[in-house]
């Protein structure tokens, strides 16, 4: 793997540049400064004008005011024009930056005192490391285990707020193969400076090899474990052991609803609101039943809060199992 990366070069006054749109980013910023320096400058200098022209005992006439409505309406209307320009081209740029594209690879970072906590989908777990590949958009799902952190990679110009009981997200497309700082940026405690680590960017093949080569931990057992259809990434090893096949079968039943095609799709509720079934739907529906009840179903909700009983880690996995259900997934629990 190339060794070239932020974590490894000296002292920079700019971080490297190294995902797409992080140009865009510096850009943004770039013009901000320009436009601050610049009136900051003209500002300055008519005031030292004004200043030297009209200070005690200079003659200079001070009784005579002269208004100008055209010059007026010329700097009121360029500062606005300004002002507006900045703002949709600041939108757009955030716009795309919170935008995932649909196919991006999906990663699992749990943020606790004082680590982080990688899970990808295909089964490896890292600590501190986040390995990616190469020109592939990747969608980096977050959540906190105990207090407020902040996810931060400078060489990706990506900053994200990472809260307990809540999930964020932000994704990148890096563009060189490398190693990266990643950072907290939000103070969380006495050991705050020790949470760092490091992206590691390979190249998709080798990326690949990574994936095969990497060992997970081995699955628990789980006795009377009994699904339809067996899925080899463990999250059905999971929807398992809490029973969560014994309500949500592969049809709607009174327990509860069918999971089967959701993920994604509207949901009305009960309170008249409709939500995408999108990864924070799903972990509130889990951890807080009644918080979104789906319209049809009874009110209080009949399922049992399972916060303090699920961890943060067999979360996701119910998360992405529930994803994988497709339209045409078939049965995901014992048939009625």
């Amino acid at each position: 793997m190339t060794s070239r990366g932020a974590v490894n070069s000296g002292f920079s006054l700019w971080p490297e540049t190294a995902s797409v749109g992080a140009e865009q980013v510096d850009l943004v910023y770039l013009a901000l400064l320009g436009l601050t320096l610049f009136f900051v400058i003209l500002l300055g200098a008519l005031a030292l004008g004004f200043g030297v022209k009209y200070r005690v005992g200079r003659a200079a006439h001070r009784r005579e005011v002269v208004h100008k409505t055209h010059l007026e309406v010329v700097w009121i209307t360029a500062a606005a024009l300004i002002t507006l320009a900045v703002c949709l081209w600041g939108t757009y740029v955030y716009v795309d930056a919170v935008t995932p594209p649909p196919d991006a690879r999906n990663i699992y970072v749990v943020g606790k005192q004082w680590m982080w906590k990688v899970s990808h989908p295909q089964g490896p777990r890292e600590i501190n490391e986040l390995h990616v590949p190469a020109g592939v958009p990747v969608k980096i799902n977050l959540t906190s285990q105990d207090v407020i952190h902040s996810f931060y990679i400078p060489a990706f110009r990506l900053k994200r707020d990472v809260l307990p009981q809540t999930y964020t997200s932000l994704w990148f497309n890096a563009t060189r193969p490398g190693e990266y700082h990643l950072f907290c940026a939000e103070y969380c405690g006495a050991e705050h400076a020790r949470m760092r680590g490091r992206v590691i960017v390979m190249e998709p093949a080798e990326f690949q090899r990574w994936l095969s080569d990497s060992k997970d931990l081995e699955p628990e057992p789980i006795p009377n474990a009994e699904l339809a259809e067996a899925r080899s990434d463990g999250h059905a090893e999971v929807f398992a052991r809490y029973a969560c096949g014994d309500c949500h079968k592969s049809g709607p039943t009174p327990e509860g609803p069918t999971l089967v095609g959701l993920f994604g799709q509207p949901v009305r509720l009960r309170d008249g609101r409709t939500v995408v079934a999108d990864e924070e739907y799903i972990r509130q529906s889990i951890m807080e039943p009644n918080a979104a009840v789906a319209l049809g179903q009874a009110a209080p909700s009949t399922m049992p809060t399972y916060a303090g009983q699920v961890d943060d880690e067999h979360l996701w996995q119910l998360i992405e199992f529930v994803k994988s259900l497709g339209a045409d997934a078939g049965g995901i629990g014992p048939t009625p």
